[in-house]
């Protein structure tokens, strides 16, 4: 039925002569979703066309809802500008999408000025034309429930009726990376997926303690990596994998219970921007959501990000947890985070965890212990994997431990 999908970019206009810059990224991104399918894309200076040719307009459309910068996309038909033929592909395409009674109006858009008529003219006579050959339609031009627009332009006219919202943002890559600390819960990936949508482009980074933990708990993380990967402009994003075991029951034997979660997210606030910076990476992202633990207290992030001069970004900093596990579903990440495989962070929990840590009293209970060198350690057997979302990573069974699973 509909030959196009009229595709409309976001914010660029905010962008003043970096638009050039964006629009580039955003029609390589559209190109490279779009492999394998056989349609042909126009890119013009204020729109995209993508031109069907058969193909099932959702599968498009669903390709395009993994790309940042999008403002929204509708399914047209195209047509010479003539008042009868416009008229005809309008009945057509109404009496494909209505079937009940149903209030409307003609929109008109003149974008080729070259043509005599007025916009409110164009969209007089097509309603006349329309009312007699679609039955159920009614005229409303205050609150219409379907509006018929028409798409005036100097290659040709465009008819539509719906405006599909795209994901908004910035193209992802645009304004630099940033490496997110990734566990299995709901949280971080849902801040990923945040960040890469205002145009930084991530690389993960998990800190997993198998055997201790299970293997499960890598490959959830591994899943939800592939997730965020369709969203990346390539559909890859480096997973970094850094081995805690050793670090982590260093803490358990030499920390006080109240302050192992606090101490251990420094160590990891550590171990991550000496792979950022490794990496050329400005930014740590973190899923942190203000009050909703004890270890995202005010108290509790003030100690444990002072350990590092990085820029940390936290997207979901005044997020209710409903709004964060919307957007977790809205992203299909939820049922892989609820899989019951715990990481390092949820092992041993202590059970009066302490609300309002101190930067003094960290530094005192660290100085019992030599970290320094398990932090390099750590980095040195860093294994480094690439996710794709068409190449899936599946190391269930093949060991008990990622060292022996990659090496």
């Amino acid at each position: 039925m509909y030959e196009y999908i009229m595709v409309r970019y976001g914010d660029l206009i905010l962008k003043g002569k970096n638009q050039h810059i964006f629009r580039h990224n955003i029609n390589n991104q559209i190109a490279h979703k779009m492999y394998g399918l056989n349609i042909d894309i126009e890119f013009q200076h204020d729109l995209i066309f993508i031109k069907l040719n058969d193909v099932d307009a959702k599968e498009v459309i669903d390709r395009l809802n993994f790309i940042s910068g999008l403002n929204s996309y509708s399914k047209t038909l195209k047509c010479s500008f003539d008042i009868d033929t416009i008229s005809q592909k309008a009945i057509e395409l109404l009496n494909y999408e209505v079937h009940e009674k149903t209030t409307f109006k003609v929109e008109t858009k003149r974008a080729d000025k070259s043509i005599n008529l007025k916009s409110f003219e164009i969209s007089n006579l097509v309603s006349k034309q329309v009312l007699r050959e679609v039955k159920n339609l009614v005229v409303d031009v205050r609150n219409p429930e379907k509006t018929l627009n028409i798409e005036v332009r100097n290659e040709g006219t465009y008819i539509f009726t719906d405006k599909i919202p795209g994901i908004g943002g910035f193209p992802t890559s645009t304004g630099g990376r940033a490496m997110l600390l990734i566990s299995g819960g709901i949280d971080s990936p849902v801040a990923g997926y945040m960040t890469m949508n205002t145009g930084l482009e991530i690389e993960c980074v998990h800190f997993e303690s198998s055997p201790l933990t299970p293997i499960e708990s890598v490959q959830k993380v591994i899943d939800l990596v592939t997730v965020l990967s369709k969203y990346a402009p390539s559909s890859k994003i480096k997973l970094h994998l850094v081995p805690f075991r050793e670090i982590h029951e260093l803490i358990l034997s030499e920390v006080q219970e109240s302050y192992i979660i606090t101490i251990m997210r420094r160590m990891m606030y550590r171990l991550a921007e000496m792979l950022a910076k490794k990496n050329n990476c400005k930014a740590i992202v973190s899923g942190d959501s203000i009050g909703q633990v004890a270890s995202q207290t005010l108290e509790s992030l003030i100690t444990v990000q002072s350990v590092v001069n990085s820029l940390i970004i936290r997207p979901l900093a005044a997020l209710d947890k409903n709004d964060i596990i919307k957007i977790a579903k809205k992203i299909k990440t939820y049922q892989i985070s609820n899989r019951p495989f715990s990481d390092c962070c949820t092992v041993y929990v202590p059970k009066r965890p302490v609300i309002k840590p101190t930067v003094e009293r960290a530094e005192i209970l660290e100085q019992s212990f030599d970290y320094q060198k398990y932090l390099k350690t750590a980095i040195k057997d860093t294994i480094t994997i690439e996710i794709n979302e068409r190449k899936p990573i599946n190391i269930i069974d093949k060991g008990f431990s990622i060292q022996e699973i990659f090496k």
